[in-house]
């Protein structure tokens, strides 16, 4: 659905933000599904699959967590939060974090995306809809997972201290931020 395509991100993100903790973009970059869970548990939000089971075979009522109103304001709210953290920048940098994940929904998802909270007014839902081409979003996907790993991979070299303790976690951490992402991307996939 994505979602390693938005950890890949959050990889490439964490190349060029060295003081954020990864968790944080991890978490950031997944916060608009993370409060879509509860809402769709208690039946306020939900999916129906459209095209088999498979790469984007779902249609989403996600009128309040995707909602473009809804995600700037997850994010202003993230951002905020953020800032007492990791200063000013910190909050900028996790507020586009947040936000990134429903410009990236928008070019995936099909026209199912509101402009306001609870779809209010009734507006035109919005989607690019390139789950319609599975071979296309594959593509994007597998770009931002590469992309992020080669960024963030290069990064931990980069800044691991001599010593060959440094140098085994610094791989270990690299690999398995690789692993995870091709992982989620073959769960998305099938």
């Amino acid at each position: 659905m994505m979602m390693a395509g938005h950890f890949g991100l959050a990889a490439a993100v964490k190349a060029k933000s060295p003081n954020i903790p990864l968790w944080a973009l991890l978490v950031s970059t997944q916060l608009l599904d993370i409060v879509f869970l509860p809402l769709f548990i208690a039946g306020i939000e939900s999916m129906q699959p459209v095209a088999g089971n498979g790469y984007g075979g779902y249609l989403f009522q996600a009128y309040y967590s995707h909602s473009l109103l809804g995600a700037l304001l997850i994010a202003l709210l993230t951002g905020l939060a953020a800032n007492r953290f990791w200063g000013r920048r910190g909050g900028v940098i996790l507020s586009s974090v947040v936000f990134s994940h429903w410009i990236l929904d928008l070019l995936v998802h099909r026209a199912d995306l509101p402009i306001l909270p609870g779809n209010l007014g009734d507006l035109p839902l919005l989607g690019l809809g390139l789950w319609n081409f599975t071979m296309a979003s594959i593509l994007i996907e597998s770009t931002l997972i590469i992309v992020g790993a080669i960024l963030y991979f290069r990064t931990i070299l980069a800044t691991a201290r001599a010593g060959q303790k440094a140098m085994t976690m610094t791989v270990l951490k690299g690999v398995t931020m690789g692993v995870l992402m091709a992982f989620l991307l073959f769960v998305d996939v099938i």
